[in-house]
């Protein structure tokens, strides 16, 4: 199985992909972890990438497809994957698409996470993150202590500036600027699947193992 994995910054992809490579034995693909590794390991792709980023521009298409590539051409593929973050934009969708034609690979489907906006500020608003070891905590699944102070290590705990509602819908009107005509590409192309993403994790991944099965 091949899937592409789209979803806004709070709608529950992270923690779908984790669900789904392991009920469908494929591998998860993030873009942005695979360009920090290249970066990490010196290859070639990676310190072109490295410079680009130095200059404050994002990284071009040809590189991404290029780096993706690489990624795909691994034998822990041969299985299927779960693409994550790529493609964002239609020249992408376009490369990645001729990328897959030519190892002969093409994708089975494409899977939308539908949230509300509110629903999402509402999610990330609530995360607070320790400032010395990194853990999440969450106002209303998992509360951190009244004082605000992490147990384990004594870090302070705090809401992200970018976890602030005005932030956050910034962040959620730059995606669906971006992705909506991804969205359209590929319905067009008829992989486009759209899933509620409301409810629990468990309830998510139900509905899409349905769509799944059924097709």
């Amino acid at each position: 199985m091949r899937l592409v994995l789209l979803g806004a910054p709070g709608s529950g992809k992270g923690t779908l992909a984790a669900r789904l490579i392991q009920h469908l034995k494929i591998v998860h693909i993030s873009t942005g972890d695979i360009l920090r590794q290249a970066i990490k390991d010196g290859t070639d792709l990676g310190r072109e990438a490295r410079d680009v980023m130095n200059q404050g521009q994002l990284v071009p298409d040809h590189i991404m497809l290029d780096i993706i590539r690489e990624r795909l051409s691994r034998q822990d593929c041969a299985n299927g994957f779960v693409l994550d973050g790529f493609p964002r934009t239609i020249p992408q969708a376009e490369g990645l698409r001729n990328l897959l034609a030519s190892m002969t690979v093409p994708l089975d489907k494409v899977i939308s996470l539908e949230v509300t906006s509110e629903a999402i500020v509402s999610r990330l608003s609530a995360r607070r993150v320790c400032l010395k070891c990194g853990r999440d905590f969450n106002l209303n699944t998992n509360p951190p202590p009244a004082d605000s102070v992490h147990p384990g290590c004594g870090g302070k705990i705090v809401q992200r500036d970018d976890d602030k509602p005005e932030t956050i819908r910034k962040r959620l009107e730059v995606y669906r600027r971006q992705t909506e005509p991804v969205e359209e590409f590929y319905r067009k192309n008829e992989l486009l699947i759209e899933v509620d993403g409301t409810g629990s994790p468990e309830e998510v991944f139900g509905r899409i193992l349905r769509i799944i099965d059924a097709n």
